[in-house]
């Protein structure tokens, strides 16, 4: 049998990891590879949203999950199995289950679906697989009608009928998952300067009046400026809370909110968000204002609040 002839290769000729070299008679070599030839694996990089257009996402609501299949439905039921669940709710039982490490490969078999007032809106997926833990963080083991879950993300393609069970929802590619309820928020508001200690009863009771009205106009999607300027707000910038104690001590009553672009607006995005207050016996009306710039997937605060004069 003939002897296989020698692969001729240009010199340095790459081959895998290593660096090829050419023997004295021409064959070509494959060196050891050497730490500055070896390549580093590359970072995670998040799919690309294809269909619909990205739509920018700040929305609060509730988050749940659902079994996509009865295949997934009884693989959950034997996790379930595996683990003591004496003496737990199912709730607590389900939430146990989840949170399990040997369960995890069950994760991205779910189905998590965030509602806005009782009403399926999204299907969440995440951009990165480590943040199934926001997921599972946000499925409480004893819920609360008071819980609030906030989405941030980008609103992409329709779900497929098969992918939930037949609902058929956009899906929200998030970046990021806050869960709270709604006295852990009021109680982590910051008593505006110069109240006294007394008066902290007073007003987180105000505080909380504030967001319960803020959360009905909130009842949205997340998805438009005006709607991801409000939610922003509502749960990022404390001194609206401090404006509304004031008012309410000088026997103002809070009329409206309302939100619209800014006349800053060019090459970005920035919302005007504007409380207005009337007196209750002199009908005096007081206007506040805040600037919002929601350009990019993050909104952040352009202007503090300040007096609003109408024009």
């Amino acid at each position: 049998m003939e002897p296989l002839e020698a692969l001729e290769l240009p010199e340095e000729a790459i081959i895998g990891n290593g660096t090829s070299t050419l023997s004295s008679n021409g064959t070509a070599l494959l060196a050891p590879p050497t730490i500055e030839n070896v390549t580093a694996p590359l970072p995670f990089v998040p799919e690309p949203v294809t269909g619909m257009p990205s739509v920018a996402i700040f929305a609060l609501g509730r988050i749940n999950v659902q079994f996509p299949t009865l295949a997934i439905e009884k693989e959950f039921a034997h996790a379930a199995s595996q683990i003591d669940t004496s003496g737990k709710s199912d709730l607590e039982a389900r939430h146990l289950v989840l949170s399990a490490p040997e369960n995890r490969y069950l994760l991205h078999h779910l189905c998590w679906v965030f509602s806005v007032e009782g009403l399926e809106t999204y299907i969440l997926h995440p951009r990165n697989p480590a943040h199934y833990d926001l997921l599972v963080n946000a499925i409480r083991p004893v819920p609360s009608n008071l819980d609030v879950d906030i989405v941030i993300g980008m609103r992409g393609e329709l779900a497929p009928p098969e992918m939930c069970n037949g609902l058929v929802v956009p899906i929200v590619h998030f970046d990021q998952i806050y869960s709270f309820d709604r006295d852990q928020l009021i109680a982590a508001i910051p008593l505006p300067e110069g109240t006294q200690e007394s008066q902290d009863g007073t007003f987180r009771q105000q505080a909380g009046e504030l967001f319960d009205r803020m959360m009905q106009m909130a009842d949205n999607a997340g998805a438009t400026d005006e709607d991801r300027a409000l939610n922003f707000l509502s749960v990022r910038y404390p001194a609206i809370y401090a404006k509304a104690a004031e008012q309410f001590g000088k026997n103002f009553q809070l009329t409206g909110i309302e939100t619209h672009a800014s006349r800053l607006s060019g090459a970005r995005k920035v919302m005007d968000v504007i409380f207005s207050y009337r007196h209750r016996q002199t009908d005096v009306s007081e206007k506040y204002f805040v600037r919002v710039d929601v350009t990019e997937e993050y909104p952040f605060l352009v202007s503090k609040l300040a007096h609003y004069f109408s024009r």
